[in-house]
């Protein structure tokens, strides 16, 4: 509750989801590529959101805390210092998973509305999301002038709610408002490539939250950039010379964290009608186990950091 209560967790929520939204609107002349193109980039704009989210969660959450000294009187309860920090993470990931949530529906109409050269912008589905939108921010501006709640958090969940409502809405018709099947044209493929991405954002947030146990907001951005940078390189930079049998590689390799495994986007090109959940298992397998290391470091930083 306290990160959904950050007014930017509410505003990279409202714009990431508006944005991939808007990627489906306008006409991209890409030869037949239009509903590819749109559908790599809403897999993009939600990478890069929970990028920003991990990181600025992350400092809101323990940075900020250990500075103004609420970590220290938390921790002076009969609270250690590992349980604190494996809670703080489990917030952050549930914060995570809400937000690219209401970033899958928008990615979900976003395949719906794509549209090649000789379509038309869906202005009805674009209205009733739009619509949707609105009504979330005023039942929250509601509950806050007369029910004295707290703005951002009854906002955020308000406009889950109603982002699930206009998707469901939608899915019922066509662009011209007629009534059809349900989730015609929606590309449900877009659900596995999703989850893959939540669980990249799970290990963004555990490197962000072990950084945050030093560092502040931007030094923690730079580093988990760097490693986002890195990771999508490694095959490049570190596979090859590591299949050669370089042990400096191998172990560099190792280390950073390959994204390239969860980023479906070719397989979405290659035309692919289904996705082995059991390769999303094996993913799951591969969080829990670096994210398991980094919890592990940043438990020993955490508790050798003075508080006081």
């Amino acid at each position: 509750m306290e990160l959904v209560r950050q007014p930017v967790f509410l505003l990279l929520m409202t714009t990431s989801a508006a944005f991939e939204i808007f990627l489906a609107t306008p006409y991209y002349f890409a030869f037949g590529d239009e509903p590819k193109l749109v559908k790599n980039s809403t897999l993009a704009v939600m990478l890069l959101a929970g990028l920003l989210g991990a990181v600025l969660s992350a400092s809101s959450s323990l940075a900020r805390e250990i500075r103004s000294g609420t970590a220290l009187a938390v921790l002076s309860k009969p609270v250690g210092r590992t349980q604190f920090l494996l809670a703080k993470y489990t917030g952050l990931i549930l914060a995570l998973s809400l937000l690219t949530y209401v970033n899958l529906i928008a990615a979900l109409l976003a395949s719906r509305m794509a549209f090649d050269a000789y379509g038309s912008t869906d202005l009805f589905a674009v209205g009733i999301f739009s619509l949707g939108m609105v009504v979330a921010y005023l039942m929250g501006g509601f509950s806050n002038f007369f029910l004295r709640r707290p703005f951002v958090s009854d906002a955020v969940f308000s406009l889950i709610a109603m982002l699930t409502i206009a998707f469901v809405v939608i899915s019922f018709y066509t662009k011209e408002g007629k009534p059809q099947a349900f989730a015609t044209g929606v590309d449900w493929r877009l659900i596995p490539a999703a989850v893959l991405v939540l669980f990249a954002l799970w290990i963004l947030a555990g490197i962000a939250l072990a950084c945050s146990t030093r560092f502040d907001v931007i030094p923690t951005l730079a580093i988990c950039s760097a490693f986002f940078l890195l990771g999508i390189m490694s095959d490049y930079l570190f596979g090859q010379r590591a299949e050669k049998g370089s042990w400096w590689a191998s172990a560099l390799y190792t280390i950073t964290p390959n994204w390239q495994l969860f980023w479906l986007a070719d397989a979405l090109d290659a035309g692919k009608s289904t996705f082995e959940w059991g390769y999303v298992g094996k993913a799951f397998g591969y969080v829990v186990a670096y994210v398991g290391a980094v919890m592990a470091i940043a438990i020993v930083m955490f508790e050798e950091r003075e508080l006081s």
